[in-house]
């Protein structure tokens, strides 16, 4: 039975919660029997403990609202910074690597502003180490290769990009794709001397970042998302390798809350129902269990939204919501370890681009984890792929991978003699994972801003949070970070009776938009007006006659 049924029908427990007054209801048992598990209350409950579900219970919990619950897959706290053992280091110990968000970017500038990602890490002593992508060799079919000059077009392009992209924005102009910008500006990399040591470097600087293709992706919004994040912090980059796991800060930040072995975070527990109204929500747990909660915030990743198998809402979610969830992308992005017996790649070198005559995005950039202040001595590597031939690779058997890579290496470096098998040949599956169906999302061409904020919208009583909720910083971690604040603080606000919004530089604000219900777009409209149907427009004659129908 649904939530609103049983709500008409006088059954529903959830109703009577929201009936009793706030004093109260603090007082009230915290949990009840039902059939099948039992049933415990809460005023909000978070589904996900990455880091818009941590920053929502952070926030919460700056407001003095402590009764939450924390709802996790996993049996640890930090969502898609996820880590997992592998190999040795020179010491013989086991090596942690970063199986997901491996890199604090755009950090920002003494004096200016800050990543408060690059504030987090460093408030919880994240060892890292800067990356520096001028340590770069190149390679194609017949070994070493210099294309460098590649590089420079395609950054001057990028700088003539960035400018086309202006103009569509403030001018309201119709959106396109990265490609047909490319185009615009003139950057083919068909038509170059060498296509694919240009497809090659356009990869590394575009697939690489994005997880999609040009083809895929948004002009307007994902030069605004690479603009909010490089030119408004820094264009600087910070390589994780804190053997803790880059997840240490986010857990940092949830034991200012939660003390160990708290009852409010629920480990190891699947969500399969959750059914919400204007008055409250209900989640359902795999093992019967069950949680009635004055509000709920949905952290789950893009891909196990789009997942039909993932969970279940009750109602469904209305199409306003459904049309948002379907037209955004969950890219894949899958780095592929390796440790060997030796090193036969070249000393001080970080970055390995490789130029396949054949197959954009074929293996095609390898770095080096055995480096000063990475990992020394380890004799690691790892190849990345995106998109399509993440998918490809991640159904694959580690076997038939790992000899396509290392065709790839012996081509590389065809003077090295007798290239010797990995000792340790790891990758995960993020297309697969049920907990998060991809890596982090993008935002696809012709797909507007009312568009993006029904994805962010609530439903009655039930949130959303996560990266890709976020208009300026999706597929960043710092989205997350905003996200979770942002609806952390409308719920307070809610709970409250009062505006506790805060502004991005952490102000309160007052002002209309920073609190309460999110604004939602039921109808969207294109930008198509009913008389421009007509023969000039090439529209058929025969329908101009008879009309729109």
């Amino acid at each position: 039975m649904s939530l609103l049924l049983a709500a008409a029908a006088g059954l529903s427990s959830l109703a009577t919660a929201s009936a009793i007054p706030p004093t109260q209801r603090d007082t009230a048992a915290n949990s009840t029997t039902v059939a099948g598990g039992s049933c415990r209350r809460a005023k909000v409950a978070i589904l996900g403990a990455g880091i818009a579900g941590i920053t929502t219970a952070v926030t919460l919990a700056n407001q003095s609202i402590t009764d939450f619950v924390i709802v996790e897959y996993q049996d640890e706290i930090g969502g898609r910074v996820h880590n997992h053992p592998f190999g040795k280091d020179a010491e013989g110990k086991p090596l942690l690597i970063e199986y997901g968000a491996n890199w604090a970017q755009g950090l920002g500038e003494e004096g200016g502003a800050e990543n408060p990602i690059w504030t987090l890490e460093k408030k919880w002593g994240i060892k890292s180490v800067r990356s520096n992508f001028d340590r770069l060799l190149m390679y194609d079919k017949d070994g070493p290769a210099d294309f460098k000059s590649e590089v420079e077009e395609f950054n001057g392009a990028v700088e003539r990009l960035a400018a086309k992209a202006g103009e569509l924005l403030v001018d309201n102009l119709q959106d396109r794709t990265i490609r047909e910008g490319f185009r615009a500006v003139g950057w083919k990399p068909e038509q170059r001397k060498n296509p694919a040591h240009a497809e090659a470097v356009e990869w590394w600087l575009y697939d690489g970042e994005q997880a999609l293709t040009p083809e895929e992706t948004s002009l307007v919004f994902n030069q605004a998302v690479s603009n909010f994040t490089f030119q408004q912090f820094s264009d600087e980059n910070e390589f994780i390798v804190d053997q803790r796991g880059h997840n240490t800060w986010i857990k940092g930040e949830a034991s200012t809350f939660l003390a160990p072995g708290d009852e409010r975070l629920l480990l190891s527990s699947v969500v399969k129902t959750i059914e919400y109204s204007s008055e409250a929500v209900k989640i359902t747990l795999a093992n019967g269990d069950c949680i009635e909660a004055d509000y709920a915030v949905c952290t789950f990743s893009l891909g196990v939204l789009q997942h039909d198998d993932a969970v279940a809402f009750e109602p469904a979610l209305p199409e306003w919501k459904t049309t948002a969830i379907d037209m955004f992308e969950i890219g894949t992005y899958t780095k592929i370890f390796m440790q060997f017996p030796e090193k036969f790649w070249p000393d001080d070198t970080e970055f390995f681009l490789y130029a396949d005559p054949f197959q954009r995005g074929w293996y095609p950039i390898f770095q080096s984890l055995d480096l000063p202040g990475f990992f020394p001595g380890s004799k690691a590597i790892f190849v990345t792929v995106t998109g399509a031939e993440a998918h490809r690779v991640e159904k694959m058997s580690d076997a038939d991978v790992q000899r396509e890579v290392m065709d790839v290496l012996r081509t590389m470096f065809p003077n090295a003699t007798d290239i010797p098998e990995p000792t340790s040949f790891l990758y995960p599956r993020w297309s697969t994972t049920p907990w998060a169906y991809g890596s982090f999302s993008c935002w696809p061409a012709g797909t507007t801003l009312e568009m993006h904020q029904n994805l962010r919208a609530n439903v009655g009583r039930l949130w959303f949070a996560g990266e890709h909720t976020s208009a300026t910083y999706f597929g960043y971690m710092q989205g997350s970070w905003y996200e979770g604040r942002d609806v952390g603080s409308r719920i307070a606000g809610l709970l409250k009776g009062e505006c506790i919004g805060e502004a991005p530089t952490g102000g309160a604000v007052k002002g209309e938009g920073a609190c309460g219900e999110m604004v939602r777009y039921p109808v969207l409209h294109g930008t198509t007006e009913e008389d421009e149907y007509n023969v000039q427009n090439g529209w058929d004659e025969m329908f101009v006659a008879e009309g729109l129908e």
